[in-house]
C-alpha cells in the first residue's frame, strides 16, 4: 500500500494549469461511495457546507467534533472501495484561537487519512477577515504541522473571503493569493462572497496570470457559469463541485 506522504504526492501532482484536477465534495459515506466508485475519479474532497447541511445545522455552526465525526465517516468510506485515493477536506476556518490548536486540528485531520485541506482565512467565530499577516502565519502553521505529522506534501488550497468585504477588489485577492503561496499553500481558491458576487471570467484571467494558475475556482452546472472545458483553457490547475 501506498503511504499517506505517497498519496498526496500523487495528489499534488494532480494540480496542473491547463489540466486541472476536478473535485466533487462528497458529504456523508453514500456520495463518497458513489464518488470512488467512478473510473474517472482521480481525488474525493469534502465541503463543509453540504456537511452541515447533513447535520441540520448552519455551516458557520458547523462545530469541528462535528466535521471530523463526518470526516471520518466519508474517508472510510473512500478507504473501502481505493485506499490510494486521495481525500482532501474542507476545514473552514481552521478552528481554534491561536496556531497550536490550528496545528492540532491539521493533524486530526491527517491521522483520520487526509492528505489535504481547504482553509478559510476567515474568524468565523468573530465573524471578520482575518489581517493579511495572521492569516498567512496559519497557512504556514497548516504546512509545518503536516510536515510534524509525516505528510510534508500534503496539499493546502488556501481560501479568501476577501471579496466578501466592502470596497474590495481582485487585486486584494491576488494580494492574499500571493502571500498564501509564498507560505506554502499549494493553490489559492478566491471566493465570491456570502452574496453572491463570484468571480467573473476576466477576473480569472488576471487572477491564474498573477498566481502561475495554481488558482482553485469553484464550477456551478448552470446556465452562465464557466464550464470545465473554459476553466480548462483559463489555465487554473484546480477545480471543485458538488454533487447534487
Amino acid at each position: 500500500m501506498s503511504s499517506q506522504n505517497d498519496i498526496a504526492k500523487n495528489f499534488r501532482a494532480l494540480h496542473k494549469p491547463q489540466d486541472p484536477i476536478l473535485l466533487t465534495n462528497a458529504y456523508d459515506a453514500s456520495t463518497a461511495s458513489v464518488i470512488a466508485s467512478l473510473p474517472t475519479t482521480r481525488a474525493v474532497a469534502t465541503a463543509s457546507f453540504a456537511i452541515a447541511a447533513c447535520l441540520g445545522v448552519d455551516d458557520n455552526d458547523l462545530t469541528k467534533s462535528q466535521n471530523l465525526a463526518a470526516l471520518q465517516t466519508i474517508i472510510s468510506a473512500v478507504r473501502r472501495i481505493n485506499p490510494a485515493l486521495p481525500v482532501t477536506v474542507d476545514l473552514q476556518d481552521g478552528y481554534g484561537k491561536d496556531l497550536p490548536s490550528l496545528a492540532e486540528t491539521v493533524k486530526e485531520a491527517i491521522a483520520l487519512g487526509a492528505v489535504g485541506c481547504n482553509m478559510e482565512d476567515m474568524n468565523n467565530a468573530a465573524g471578520t477577515l482575518r489581517p493579511l499577516e495572521e492569516a498567512a502565519a496559519r497557512v504556514k502553521t497548516v504546512v509545518e504541522a503536516a510536515k510534524e505529522a509525516g505528510v510534508p506534501d500534503f496539499v493546502l488550497n488556501a481560501r479568501t473571503d476577501v471579496l466578501g468585504q466592502d470596497g474590495t477588489t481582485i487585486d486584494d485577492a491576488i494580494v492574499r493569493g500571493r502571500a498564501f503561496l509564498e507560505a506554502g499553500a499549494c493553490t489559492v481558491y478566491i471566493w465570491g462572497g456570502p452574496k453572491g458576487r463570484g468571480v467573473s471570467k476576466d477576473e480569472v484571467e488576471v487572477v491564474v496570470k498573477e498566481l502561475k494558475g495554481m488558482v482553485n475556482v469553484k464550477m456551478n452546472l448552470r446556465e452562465g457559469f464557466l464550464g470545465m472545458q473554459e476553466i480548462r483553457q483559463l489555465g487554473v490547475a484546480r477545480s471543485c463541485g458538488s454533487v447534487q
